[in-house]
């Protein structure tokens, strides 16, 4: 049975090579970029990789769009900032071989964090179904934390190995992304859904967060970065709450 990758893109210059490499025994590699200024396209091209430009549609759209301009059904979906690791690579084509009984499979993604792999704080082993046969689903059209939802009655199970996801190299980009990404969108995603907050509740769900994440998840464990990352996690929480309360009192 033959696979498809799809990957999205914008200005990844610093990651698409080892994502498309990692994924250089499929059959197929589709790279969907939404205008990026840098090398991205030339790299992927130089790899072998087939690059379609569209412009940004949100990143569900956008990930369904790269599924259906593929040529196979069986489709591998990856960020640009992930790796399939040769232990993934030769889970998944035994799987091939063996007729691929599942539509879907859940992969465990393993982050590594300002150099650090990161098993702990509620990070790992954060399974994501990235194999799947597209006939049998879509990507949703969630504006943050986006997911292949399988059909009703469609079947999916576990692989062990992992998929390695390059986050935040370093701090600074880490507090970039809460800003500019996460907070936001969760904000107008929760938003969208009638959600709502209350001072109360800004001012004790960020220490909740970093306590469950640091304490009760063994966030500690991950030495530095485990601190880091759970203090972080805190100050999302803050963020996306501050602009809720602020959005509720001004829905414009």
């Amino acid at each position: 049975m033959k696979i498809s990758a799809a990957i999205i893109t914008l200005n990844e210059e610093n990651n698409i090579a080892r994502a498309i490499r990692s994924v250089a025994w499929a059959d197929e590699i589709v790279v969907v970029d939404s205008g990026s200024t840098d090398a991205t396209g030339k790299i992927a091209e130089d790899l072998g990789a087939r690059v379609i430009g569209q412009e940004w549609l949100g990143f569900g759209r956008q990930k369904q769009f790269a599924v259906e301009a593929a040529s196979n059904d069986l489709i591998l979906s990856l960020d640009a900032d992930e790796e399939v690791t040769p232990e993934l690579a030769s889970e998944i084509r035994k799987h091939l071989e063996s007729g691929m009984l599942a539509d879907g499979y859940r992969i465990p993604r393993l982050a590594v964090y300002a150099g650090r792999k990161i098993r702990h704080g509620g990070w790992y082993p954060d399974r994501q179904l990235r194999l799947f046969d597209r006939r049998k689903g879509q990507w949703s059209d969630d504006v943050i934390h986006e997911s292949f939802k399988l059909k009703e009655g469609s079947t999916a199970e576990d692989l062990r190995s992992d998929l390695l996801h390059f986050t935040c190299s370093n701090i600074a980009e880490h507090a970039r992304m809460i800003q500019e990404r996460y907070a936001p969108l969760s904000a107008q995603s929760m938003f969208e859904k009638g959600k709502r907050t209350s001072l109360l509740k800004i001012a004790t769900a960020p220490a909740f967060s970093f306590v469950r994440d640091y304490v009760l998840r063994a966030g500690f464990l991950d030495g530095p970065q485990g601190l880091i990352i759970a203090g972080f996690g805190a100050y999302n929480v803050f963020l996306k709450n501050v602009l809720l309360w602020q959005m509720a009192r001004s829905p414009k």
